[in-house]
């Protein structure tokens, strides 16, 4: 059984690990899988049609927690303990719920101290007793004098005494004053770890296709010699189609990986003269997971050629590889008349390829089936995705016609400063 510490609107954690409101999602999916031999049956909970519309859940079912992650940003939002009866809870160092400690409204107020009177809920039956940052509920259910318990007793206010001998039925813990309200906070310093990850990351283009990345960064940087003074530091880079691994390095510090491409399983789609001609060398990615984007580098010229931008969507084949990128790319609409001309569109990690089509027009080409699988025997679970090539992007569209992934590719540019009058800097 997990014996936990409980920190109101901040984490449920030990001494060996902590899931922290605002942490990334693949971060507390990374002390899952460490801790596997303890921490067992885990349930990923999404929706599968409509990702977007509610929170995505990591549910522990052996130890009777769920943790709530915010859909679009997927950073920690809500803990919830709704089985108390699988797990040990203390609160600076004391505990106030074991097998011989039932956390009844005696013990919750002798841990936490005084508060408001509780909260009914005539709906769920429950009344809910509020903190900063934590709420108990306690059940209604087996309590005879159930029906006194209204909203409009007691002077017509909806806040009363729980009865004596109540349990706390389910807790949560979040940020803020309201759990119905609550958001999830920026990124603690502590999820860090040394990484750097992307704030948003914007699409520069010219009236023909992308010309390259602004990525505003977040990173964990220290005062000088001091740690106490360690804060979070933004910082913009641009990298475009052209250069040099160099100048990505001195931009974005090292990849997580680089990995080099085997074989290329699009050459068939390309023009007839490239099908048969093997290549001597391999293109290599430059893998950057936290940022949720990855760079390919020519072999023969080492110069940047395609970027890949990645939504992080559960359902997807490579979900929980890489953090949600969260991009903007402006688009050329190409309409007749004064008015059409004046429109800003832009696409986002959040767009639908439907709400795309709409705005760029339908792909003339069939699309390409797109099959993923970890060998040749493997099935993917998820089934394929369909790729569409629009405007120097290619879109990898799921089956819930969400966009997977979206690939740039365009012309490298000669020079710097070639890049930055195409810009207007």
């Amino acid at each position: 059984m997990l014996d936990l510490e409980v920190v109101p609107e901040r984490s449920l954690g030990n001494e060996q690990w902590e899931f922290a409101l605002g942490m990334p999602l693949a971060q507390a999916i990374s002390i899952l899988q460490k801790h596997c031999r303890i921490i067992k049956n885990v349930q990923v909970l999404y929706s599968e049609q409509t990702p977007l519309s509610h929170d995505l859940i990591l549910n522990l079912t052996q130890d009777g927690i769920k943790l709530l992650f915010d859909a679009c940003n997927q950073r920690l939002k809500v803990i919830e303990v709704y089985d108390l009866s699988k797990v040990k809870l203390k609160y600076c160092g004391v505990h106030f719920n074991t097998q011989a400690i039932a956390p009844t409204i005696e013990q919750i107020d002798q841990s936490f101290g005084a508060t408001h009177p509780g909260v009914y809920n005539a709906a769920e039956q429950l009344f809910h007793l509020n903190f900063r940052g934590l709420s108990f509920s306690f059940q209604l259910d087996s309590w005879n004098e159930a029906p006194k318990y209204e909203p409009n007793f007691a002077h017509g206010l909806a806040s009363l005494q729980i009865p004596h001998g109540a349990t706390v039925k389910r807790m949560y813990i979040y940020a803020g004053n309201n759990l119905q309200d609550t958001k999830a906070p920026v990124m603690p310093l502590a999820c860090f770890l040394g990484n750097v990850y992307a704030e948003c990351v914007d699409v520069l283009r010219d009236g023909v296709g992308p010309l390259g990345l602004r990525l505003r960064l977040l990173t964990a940087g220290c005062g000088p010699g001091v740690m106490a003074d360690a804060k979070v530091r933004a910082v913009e880079r641009n990298i475009y189609f052209g250069d040099s691994c160099q100048d990505v390095l001195s931009a974005l510090g090292s990849p997580h990986k680089v990995f080099y491409k085997s074989e290329d399983k699009m050459k068939i789609h390309s023009p007839s003269p490239h099908k048969q001609v093997p290549s001597k060398c391999n293109d290599y990615f430059f893998n950057y997971f936290t940022l949720g984007v990855d760079l390919l580098f020519d072999s023969s010229t080492h110069l940047v050629k395609k970027f890949v931008l990645h939504t992080n969507f559960p359902g997807h084949y490579n979900f929980n590889i890489y953090h949600r990128c969260d991009f903007k790319i402006p688009l050329v609409i190409k309409k007749e008349g004064a008015a059409a001309q004046g429109e800003d569109c832009t696409l986002t990690t959040y767009s639908k390829w439907d709400q795309i089509q709409e705005l760029l027009g339908h792909p003339m080409e069939k699309p390409v089936v797109l099959h993923r699988s970890s060998s040749a025997n493997n099935t993917n679970p998820f089934g394929s995705t369909f790729c569409f090539g629009l405007q120097r992007m290619i879109f990898e569209v799921m089956q819930n016609n969400h966009i997977a992934s979206v690939t740039l590719y365009g012309a490298p540019r000669p020079s710097s400063r070639a890049r930055a009058e195409a810009i207007g800097h």
